[in-house]
This record gives structure tokens, sequence and C-alpha cells, in this order.
């Protein structure tokens, strides 16, 4: 049975890879400038230093879809990371240990880095140019 959605597909994958990147993004500028608010809690400053600059920087290019499953790929590991260490050590299901946003961002990431740019990207205007 065909979805009534699937004529769609192509744009509801575009605007999924969009927001998903816009909204990422902030996290980054939240670690890195305290924009549009500080961090809820102290951060070490190694993850500052890393995971702001991921966070920003990647989401930016998963928005507009420059490197797409590269970039989305490196973004999964560093959720990833993110759940195993801040999250998972303290209960094992992401409801009860907070981490529920790392897992999605995670799980996400990954599956735009397997689907790539898709339509409205920068790569797809770089490959029909």
């Amino acid at each position: 049975m065909t979805s009534f959605m699937s004529r769609y597909s192509a744009q509801t994958y575009a605007l999924m890879r969009i927001v998903t990147g816009f909204l990422f993004l902030w996290h980054g500028t939240q670690k890195l400038f305290g924009v549009p608010m500080p961090p809820p809690m102290q951060l070490p400053p190694f993850v500052v230093a890393v995971a702001g600059p991921i966070e920003l920087f990647g989401g930016f290019l998963v928005m507009i879809g420059l490197f797409t499953s590269w970039v989305a790929f490196l973004c999964s590991g560093l959720m990833a990371f993110a759940y195993w260490m801040a999250h998972g050590t303290q209960a094992l299901l992401p409801i009860q240990n907070m981490g529920e946003l790392a897992a999605l961002y995670c799980f996400v990431f990954l599956y735009l880095s397997a689907q790539g740019s898709g339509i409205w990207s920068v790569d797809a205007a770089r490959k029909s140019g």
C-alpha cells in the first residue's frame, strides 16, 4: 500500500535535514557563545572545545546540505559519545537518564549520513552545475 505522503518523500526528507541541522547548530552557539542562552550547567572545557564547533559547523553544513554524509556521520558519532559519557552512565533507559535528545540526534544523523543531502542542498546544486 502506498503512503499518501510518498510523493512528497524527497521534500519531507529535505525538511528533516534542514530542521535537524538548524536545531543542532544552536547547541553549538549555546556552548561556544552562550547564545541564545547559556548552557544549563557548567561544561568541561574539552566538551566546549570539541562538541561546540562540531555542533555549530556540523549543524550548519547539514542544514545547507554540504558534505552531508560525512558531516552527519561525525555528528552521529558525537551524539553517541555524548549519550554514553553523559547519560548512559546514569541509568539504562533514555527516559530515565535524560538522554533522549542525544539518542534521537544520533540516529537521525546516522540516517542522514546513509541517505546523503537530497534535494534543496548545496551538494545537489554542485552536481547539477
